[in-house]
């Protein structure tokens, strides 16, 4: 297990950073984002098959499931607008920072290293949360999955943001906290920075044989 420092600054020359467990504290928002919804439209008893199912999905990926199992009325679209509607006042109000990320992210700005965030997060509500916490500035774009069209167990996410930053996946820094996403990362051919979550403990082992390096938290990564 290794713990990096500042791996876009000393490997890579672009860096891509996930946004949901990796920069923002947010997996406990969005652990209890889909209980919250379904309790909404009265359904208080959720499988945990159906909690496993979404989690790699997007949020509209999302809401087309809870049509299909629950027989909701609304269109996919308007549930996943109901869905993006619970989870943008956390983004807004209170959703914090990872200890060290700016300190961090600043240090790979003060080296010209060119950032983005790519996430399955909505991009109103990316902007929304790293607005509010004073970090929106330092990335050239923010692209969500939802508009490319696929979630990240599909490499698409990645290979647009390394387009629209101009480089190769091989001089690209990739930072991800969830197994699938460490898996479809490395599996396309970029380097790969894994950042513990508690959200992934489970998968931790996985995630640091998957991935080039590992950052245990960003403190300690400066």
């Amino acid at each position: 297990e290794i713990s990096c420092s500042l791996v876009g600054s000393e490997m890579c020359i672009r860096d891509s950073f996930d946004m949901d467990g990796t920069l923002v504290d947010s997996m406990p928002y969005w652990k209890k984002l889909a209980k919250e919804y379904l309790q909404l439209k009265g359904i208080c008893k959720i499988q945990p098959e159906v909690m496993e199912k979404i989690t790699p999905m997007t949020i509209l990926e999302s809401a087309a499931y809870f049509k299909k199992i629950y027989g909701f009325a609304p269109t996919p679209e308007e549930i996943a607008g109901e869905v993006n509607g619970l989870m943008a006042r956390h983004y807004e109000e209170d959703v914090p920072l990872k200890e060290g990320v700016r300190e961090y992210l600043a240090k790979l700005k003060k080296r010209k290293v060119r950032m983005c965030v790519a996430s399955a997060t909505a991009e109103h509500l990316m902007k929304a949360c790293l607005k509010r916490l004073g970090v929106l500035e330092d990335f050239e774009f923010l692209l969500s999955c939802e508009t490319v069209g696929a979630g990240k167990h599909s490499p698409e996410v990645y290979r647009t943001a390394v387009e629209k930053l101009g480089a190769k996946p091989e001089d690209t820094a990739v930072y991800e906290d969830a197994l699938h996403a460490v898996e479809t990362a490395k599996k396309a051919g970029f380097y790969v920075a894994a950042v513990y979550d508690d959200n992934g403990k489970d998968n931790w082992e996985k995630i640091s044989k998957t991935a080039d390096e590992t950052i245990l938290n960003w403190e300690d990564a400066l």
